[in-house]
Formats: C-alpha cells, sequence, structure tokens
C-alpha cells in the first residue's frame, strides 16, 4: 500500500508550487492511474513521492518511509522517462550491472529479459532498441528488486496500441499478485481501461490539487460518457440544427465545436440521429462515428481555494478537499470526488496542521560496489578500445625512441619522451578514470533506482580500487608490449633489466594510478569527464612547472634511516625487504613528477570532500 499524504513541492521565483496538498492511496492489489493534464503535476508528485525533490508532506511504503526502507530497491520499482543507459551497453549488461547496484544475483537478469519478452536481444545494444523494447528494459531494471509497488510516469508514451496492451497486462498481473502499482496518464479512456480487469482506482488531479478519487466503474460512468464524432465542412450550421431541435424536442443533447471547426461531438444522441437530421437539412457528413469521450473539467476551470494543508476529520486525520464544478455542465460530468481518509499517521505531522518537510534525498549506493564497477567499467568496448589505443600507440613510440639510442631504456619501455607531457599510459590510465564518475553523471545508472549514482564512501573506494587495478595492469601491459615490439625490430640486444628496477617499476605504477585517480576525483567533483582528463593534463603542464620553480634550500637534515623507524613503530613488524619498497616510493614522491601528482591528489581530496560536505553533489 502507498500513501501519499499533504505533498506540497517547494514553491520557485514565487511561482505557486506544482502540487498543493495532495493526498491520495493506492492500495496493495490495485493498479491505480494518476491522471491529470500535461502540466497537472504528475511528475512532481512522482518525484515528490521517491523524495526527489524538495517540498511537503510524507509518503509511506507499507507504512514506512522511503528513507527508512533498508533496501527501496526490494520495496520500490522506478520508470521515470528512459532507461537510462550508456547507448553501447547490451540490454543484459545493464541489467547485470544494475543487479549489483541493487544487491541482487545476476542471474536475475537473464529471468527479466525472458519475463518482459526480450530473451533473444539481450545482447543487443541499447541505443538500438525500439520504443518499445526500450520501455521493456526499462521495467525489467524497476522489477530486479522483486518490489512491492511499482511507480511508473506516462509507461505508455510513444507506444503503440500492442505494446501498451502488453505493459497494462503486466501491470494488472503485478497487482493481482498482491503489489501496489501507480502510473501517470493523461490519456482518462486509459486510465479506465488499464485498470479494467482487476479492482482499480483513479485519483484525478488538476494544477497539483486533488480533484476526484473513484474506483473504475464510477470513473468510467461520471467521466466517460458515449458521443457522436461528427466531421462536416458545415459544422457550425450542423450543431445550430440539432441543438434547435434537440431544445424543441426537449431532450438533453449537448453540442461541442473541437478545435477543428469542422469536427463536433455530440453527447445524448446517436449516429442514427444525427445522419437524419444532416440528411433533411442537406447538409454532407464526412465522418459519423461513436466513440468514448471524455467529459473532464471543462476548459478554463479552475479548483475553489482550499486550506493549504487539507482539513482536519475527527481523531486528527488529514482529509483532502475536493474541487466542485461550477457550471451546469460540469455538474453533469465531473466525477464525484471522495475524501481519503484514515491516512494518517504517528509520525506525519511535524508541526501543528504542518506536513513534514521532505528533504532531497539520494539513493543509496550499490550494494556490491566492487561487482558494480567492474560491470561498468567493462561492460562497453570502451574500455577495451583505450587500452588498445594505449597498448598500439606505445609500441609505436618505444620503436622510434629506440633508433638513436640517446634515450634511456626507461623510458623507451615507458614509451615517454620528451616532447609529451605523459606518455600514453599514463593519459589513458587518466581517462579511464575520469569515465569512471562521467559515465555515470552523463548515463545515470541508478536513475531505475531513485536518481543519480550516490558518491558513498564505499562506491568511491571501489572505484579507486578497480581504477588502480586496471591502470596497474595497463602499465604492465606496456612495458611488455614495448619490450616485445623492440625484440622484433632490433633484437634481444637492446634489453637489459636495470639495476633499479625496483624503483623503476614503483615510480612507473604510482605515475599511471595517480593519473588515473586525478582523472575520477576530477570527474566526480566537476560531473563531466572533461573535467577529469584536463586534471590530468595539468599534472606535467601546471603542476610541475609550479614545483621546479620553488625556491630550494639547502638540505639541513636528511630522511636516512625512514624505514627502520617505522618498522619500530609498525606491528606486526614487516621484512627488511620492506625498506627497498618504502625507499623507492620516496624517490618518487621526491621527484618533481610525483609532487606535483600528490599535490594535484591532495587539492582534488579536498574538493572532492568539500563539495560532498556543502550538499553540492549528493552523498
Amino acid at each position: 500500500m502507498l500513501q501519499a499524504i499533504g505533498l506540497t513541492s517547494a514553491r520557485h521565483r514565487g511561482l505557486p508550487p506544482a502540487v498543493d496538498d495532495l493526498t491520495f492511496e493506492a492500495g496493495s492489489g490495485c493498479v491505480t492511474a494518476l491522471l491529470g493534464a500535461r502540466g497537472s503535476g504528475k511528475t512532481s508528485a512522482l518525484r515528490l513521492m521517491l523524495e526527489l525533490d524538495p517540498g511537503r508532506g510524507i509518503t509511506y511504503f507499507r507504512g514506512r518511509a522511503l528513507h527508512r526502507v533498508a533496501h527501496p530497491a526490494r520495496e520500490v520499482g522506478v520508470v521515470l522517462g528512459d532507461v537510462p543507459g550508456h547507448p553501447v551497453r547490451t540490454a543484459r549488461g545493464q541489467l547485470r550491472m544494475l543487479c549489483a547496484a541493487a544487491g541482487v544475483p545476476a542471474s536475475r537478469a537473464d529471468e527479466l529479459l525472458d519475463t518482459v519478452g526480450l530473451a533473444g536481444l539481450g545482447d543487443q545494444r541499447i541505443a538500438s532498441l525500439s520504443p518499445g523494447m526500450d520501455r521493456r528494459l526499462a521495467l525489467a531494471s524497476a522489477l530486479l528488486g522483486d518490489p512491492h509497488t511499482l511507480i511508473l510516469d506516462e509507461p505508455t508514451e510513444g507506444l503503440d496500441a500492442r505494446e501498451a496492451d502488453w505493459l497494462h497486462g503486466l501491470l494488472r498481473a503485478h497487482a493481482a499478485r498482491g503489489g501496489t502499482v501507480l502510473y501517470t496518464t493523461s490519456d482518462a479512456k486509459e486510465a479506465a481501461r488499464s485498470a479494467g480487469q482487476v479492482a482499480g482506482h483513479v485519483v484525478s488531479i488538476d494544477a497539483g490539487r486533488l480533484v476526484a478519487d473513484q474506483d473504475v466503474a464510477e470513473f468510467a460512468r461520471t467521466r466517460l460518457r458515449p458521443r457522436v464524432a461528427v466531421r462536416s465542412p458545415h459544422a457550425a450550421r450542423l450543431a445550430a440544427i440539432v441543438s434547435r431541435e434537440a431544445r424543441a424536442a426537449r431532450r438533453s443533447v449537448e453540442v461541442i465545436t473541437e478545435a477543428s471547426s469542422s469536427r463536433l461531438s455530440v453527447y445524448g444522441s446517436s449516429c442514427a440521429e444525427i445522419g437524419d437530421t444532416a440528411f433533411r437539412h442537406g447538409l454532407p457528413v464526412h465522418q459519423l462515428a461513436d466513440e468514448t469521450g471524455d467529459t473532464g473539467p471543462a476548459a478554463g476551470h479552475t479548483a475553489p481555494p482550499r486550506p493549504a494543508h487539507g482539513t482536519t476529520g475527527r481523531g486528527g486525520t488529514e482529509t483532502a478537499p475536493t474541487a466542485q464544478p461550477t457550471t451546469p455542465t460540469e455538474k453533469a460530468a465531473a466525477p464525484t470526488a471522495h475524501p481519503v481518509a484514515h491516512l494518517a499517521h504517528p509520525a506525519a505531522p511535524a508541526g501543528p496542521g504542518l506536513p513534514p518537510p521532505i528533504k532531497r534525498r539520494p539513493a543509496r549506493g550499490p550494494l556490491r560496489p566492487v561487482r558494480y564497477e567492474l560491470r561498468r567499467l567493462f561492460g562497453v568496448r570502451t574500455t577495451t578500445l583505450i587500452m588498445a589505443v594505449a597498448l598500439i600507440a606505445s609500441a609505436g613510440i618505444s620503436v622510434l625512441l629506440a633508433r638513436d639510442g640517446r634515450t634511456p631504456l626507461p623510458n623507451v619501455l615507458a614509451a615517454w619522451p620528451s616532447l609529451l607531457p605523459l606518455p600514453p599510459a599514463a593519459i589513458c590510465a587518466g581517462l579511464l578514470g575520469a569515465l569512471s564518475f562521467g559515465d555515470e553523471f552523463r548515463y545515470p545508472a541508478l536513475a531505475a533506482g531513485r536518481g543519480t549514482v550516490p558518491r558513498r564512501l564505499g562506491l568511491l573506494l571501489a572505484k579507486l580500487a578497480v581504477s588502480a587495478g586496471v591502470a596497474v595492469l595497463l602499465a604492465l601491459l606496456v612495458v611488455l608490449a614495448s619490450a616485445a615490439s623492440l625484440r622484433l625490430v632490433y633484437g634481444g640486444d637492446l634489453l637489459r633489466i636495470p639495476p633499479n628496477v625496483m624503483s623503476l617499476a614503483v615510480s612507473w605504477s604510482g605515475l599511471t594510478i595517480g593519473c588515473a585517480w586525478a582523472g575520477l576525483l576530477a570527474a566526480g567533483v566537476f560531473r563531466v569527464t572533461a573535467a577529469g582528463v584536463a586534471a590530468v593534463l595539468a599534472v606535467p603542464v601546471l603542476m610541475v612547472p609550479l614545483v621546479q620553480r620553488m625556491p630550494k634550500a639547502p638540505t639541513a637534515r636528511s630522511t636516512t634511516g625512514l624505514p627502520g623507524r617505522l618498522r619500530e613503530l609498525v606491528w606486526p613488524q614487516w621484512p627488511h625487504e620492506t625498506d627497498r619498497w618504502v625507499l623507492a616510493a620516496m624517490r618518487v614522491a621526491a621527484h618533481p613528477v610525483g609532487t606535483a601528482l600528490a599535490l594535484s591528489l591532495s587539492v582534488l581530496i579536498c574538493a572532492y570532500l568539500f563539495t560532498s560536505v556543502r550538499g553540492r553533489v549528493r552523498w
């Protein structure tokens, strides 16, 4: 059961709120349609329920607010817009990545692909899916955690009749199993048809306010009426004649001229009567058909003033005031509003007569962050393509550097000429790190679970660990590819193991890891991949010259013996061979590039924490 109480969106620039004191209930085992014209506040109401927008009010999902649900994906499945996935990712890869985020087995992805009719299209790219397939994949994403409640925003928009019927059937099947379904629509006939086979409700809103809350049978009786659709080049004359004859016969007939001057909607008559009238007066008719029309509020109708926070019934129960028809036509056609009672909850009131404030609360981080990050990274061909470019470019540059014999062997193996600010491996590692956050802000993978991927500590550590591992792997592959290309072109005499191989290995790994982390943190701060790449290139272009220009004073003391003193402080004691690694790391940090990279990472970490604390980025 879903209970929405006093939902009121925040005002922006003095404008009236998009949602104003909206209170209604969507029961279990029921398909509930939230009906309203475009701009009536349907999407804003859903975002308030999911705590994505600030405002007032509270929404209970089986008696609990969403921020108090331990695993939201297992309680609420959401479809807001299209599937938010990388266009090159496959449908199966997208679902498996979201399985890691929701903490469910990866086999759940194949089960849902079969459920939504995409079993044979699991390896198809998201960009190549049709609108109907895209909507099926979105529904599969919402069903990953086997939620009790489904919330969908305009799920049939852009679909043909066959796809819409399939989707409505799936929603009815979910409700028949005891689940709760709430979806928005602007079509009254669709609202009545979607819940026709199970107990259903239609909640009508206008200008963000509740107009009516009815079951499907009453909604169809009061809102949907049979009519005759007439199209004629003399529509105005035919309308006048039909109205005059109806008054003379004292019959209740209503004639409405639609936006097109050649089309009429006649209520209270039949095709035979309209056809006979047109024939007697010699008026041509181009269309004459029976239809079911929507007799909602007349154009220009507005709800009467109401208390800002509803009324308080006996025992403190909040009820929603309803709009009343003001014209004879509206009194005959407007739905009867039913107050929503028994929605009060002990934790609902936050003050005298005021609903509690709604704070923007992001979704929890992936429940399996490392698995999620691995699937995100290797689920697209971009990662493989970047690594392949780094290997090919490094192999070619190393062959060119070894021709004159003046470049040191470590620079040859790293493919780092003096003309480049960084070797290709470091630049590509920084690009992969920048894509870790940049891709998610561009294609938010967890939007199906209430919003952009949050930057929690567990997810950040997973990204740092995975990007570091990929950077080290890339550094090793580049050295092996360079050595293989040198051996193939010049023979094996050129390759010799240098005496300080340990220090070189540490510095080479540290350079690639540092570039990957710089790109990752910068993309996380500025929410764009280009910022991460710019931060990587800023290390040799800006930071290294700055470090080299710093005044150098004569050294009065030395750090000789630091590894031994550290061994005395650490328990358990590390082996003596570790001293060489510590000294190698100290030499890397003392190098201008190492110092510049350390300073850049320090600044980016501080900026990351500062923007998170200030709330500029969801935490």
